[in-house]
């Protein structure tokens, strides 16, 4: 019986996995019937949860998701958006009904709805975000269970297993868990060798994140070499050396030839004076019309003011 036990526990790189994403992280605050789960109090207030209790509470729950013989009667949900891709991978390895988002009113009380589910079992993943499903499945007598922080109401759920239920890594990695305990209880996964799938699937992700991921990883694709390409390194100039440089020095540079004198400008006996000045009757062939004649708006424009304009 001790043995038997003892393959129930986890192993050592499973404790690991909880501390790295965070799982015992509690919040500030705590609940009075949380505190039974509470490890201990950091200095800066928060509450670190007991994992070895998680995973007890992750096995048991487990064994109730293997007491249900249709697995379609187990119902998952998340309205928080940080476990919708941890339940819909839950549900497609383990055969259960997932809800990804908000619960429509009335889905397990009222009949003369169209999604109207009486499901034997509910798995949700906080207590606060899901609170719509948590009363409707009091109503109606359907066993829970939530993953519940330190600070969690525990009214009508019927078993809590604490986590950190508000961090993404977190959330993933307790579905992963809880969804590998039960394929390991119905023997569909050995319990002695590592499940192949990885949390990762099971941890949520941005979609800006991955359309970012993807772009950049477009833009850092290089082409690659064309078959049988071969650099030539042997045509790459060679440094000069010393002696060919005193070579090129040594030689004469050619002279340029000045050009012969085709004209003798000191013969020129041109006058530099300036030009006489024109004459009135020359002045008088340039007169443009009379100030008379001119258009009003050119006379609103300031055209009178206008050296080149002679008045009659």
């Amino acid at each position: 019986m001790a043995s038997d036990l003892v393959k129930l526990c986890f192993s050592t790189s499973d404790c690991e996995k909880m501390l790295t994403a965070g799982v015992h992280l509690g919040s500030n605050t705590s609940d009075p019937k949380m505190r039974q789960y509470i490890f201990k109090r950091k200095p800066d207030g928060g509450h670190i949860l007991n994992i070895q209790k998680t995973q007890e509470k992750i096995i048991l729950a487990a064994r109730m998701i293997c007491a249900i013989e249709n697995p379609a009667d187990v119902m998952v949900m998340s309205a928080r958006p940080y476990g919708t891709r941890a339940v819909l991978k839950f549900g497609m390895y383990t055969g259960a009904t997932p809800i990804a988002g908000r619960l429509t009113p009335g889905t397990f009380t009222n009949q003369c709805q169209s999604k109207f589910s009486e499901p034997r079992l509910l798995v949700i993943t906080d207590p606060r975000t899901d609170h719509q499903a948590l009363v409707e499945a009091a109503y109606v007598n359907i066993p829970t269970i939530a993953l519940c922080n330190a600070d969690s109401p525990l009214k009508y759920v019927d078993l809590a297993i604490p986590c950190n239920n508000r961090s993404q890594n977190s959330i993933g990695l307790v579905w992963w868990f809880l969804c590998r305990e039960v394929l390991r209880m119905r023997g569909t996964e050995a319990r002695g060798t590592d499940w192949s799938v990885l949390p990762d699937l099971f941890i949520y992700r941005d979609p800006t994140e991955t359309e970012e991921e993807k772009e950049t990883a477009q833009t850092e694709t290089v082409q690659p070499a064309k078959e049988g390409f071969q650099p030539d390194w042997a045509a790459e100039a060679a440094v000069p050396t010393l002696e060919s440089q005193k070579q090129w020095s040594a030689e004469a540079a050619p002279v340029v030839a000045a050009p012969a004198a085709t004209e003798d400008w000191s013969t020129d006996t041109g006058s530099w004076a300036p030009t006489a000045v024109p004459t009135p009757a020359a002045a008088a062939q340039c007169r443009l019309r009379p100030w008379r004649r001119v258009g009003k708006h050119h006379r609103e424009l300031g055209l009178r003011m206008c050296p080149l304009v002679l008045r009659s």
